[in-house]
């Protein structure tokens, strides 16, 4: 059976975390490549078992999106896990490289998002229009060069395509998200399928309270290579 590259970043039970690869999927049907998939072959393989293994996923990133996703190995651990998450005790950070000059330099951005019905887009819509969610996040700029800023953010709420949303409404798209408008290609892995390019969306860190210990841990997950406009 040849090697699964996924990259773990927490082993610690029943936590585990790996860095997702921008333009993978988090999970997917059967023949299907995804993190999912990939991390239940790397546990039956190192413990043996040629039956399923349980993998509990409490919450899922984007297929452009890299970086930390949490997974539990136990039924009980998923469950506090996904608790977690749902009471928004889970704080989340991300980086991200857009286009133009953010100004100013730190803020907080409030939008409201609607789902098209049908796809997989979202608009930014008045407050009040029927089924929108409010969508809160801040943010600071840590660097600007050659016409793309790249910022720090923290999610206060948690919708669909948040940060590529409410970027792209400020004249701010993530870099290499076409659907949102992007008009900078990201030099990434390559393929003919344009679902499985990522954009400059990383998440970086996440922290939670252990399922066990009840301590508090942070998960961080280093930028990809490629990107186009590093930390240092």
């Amino acid at each position: 059976m040849p090697e699964i590259e996924i990259e773990l970043i927490c082993v610690d039970r029943p936590v585990l975390a790996a860095n997702k690869p921008g333009g993978l999927l988090t999970e997917a049907p059967l023949g299907i490549a995804s993190l999912v998939s990939d991390v239940k072959a790397y546990l039956k393989r190192i413990h043996d078992k040629p039956g399923n293994v349980y993998l509990g996923i409490p919450h899922r990133l984007d297929r452009p999106v890299s970086g930390v996703i949490l997974f539990a190995t136990n039924s009980k651990g998923a469950a506090r896990l996904s608790e977690e998450f749902e009471q928004r005790r889970v704080i989340k950070s991300y980086q991200v490289c857009v286009e133009g000059a953010v100004e100013p330099g730190e803020g907080q951005w409030v939008d409201w998002l609607l789902k098209r019905e049908g796809t997989a887009h979202v608009d930014v819509v008045p407050a009040g229009t029927a089924k929108a969610k409010e969508a809160r996040l801040s943010y600071r700029v840590v660097k600007v060069d050659d016409g793309m800023s790249l910022l720090d953010i923290n999610l206060e709420t948690g919708r669909m395509h948040q940060i590529r949303v409410q970027c792209a409404a400020r004249g701010h798209a993530v870099i290499g998200d076409v659907q949102y408008g992007s008009t900078r290609d990201l030099i990434g892995p390559v393929s003919d399928d344009p679902r499985d390019r990522p954009i400059a969306l990383h998440a970086n860190a996440i922290q939670f309270r252990h399922p066990v210990r009840y301590d508090t841990v942070t998960v961080e997950a280093p930028l990809p290579a490629y990107w186009p406009l590093p930390i240092a």
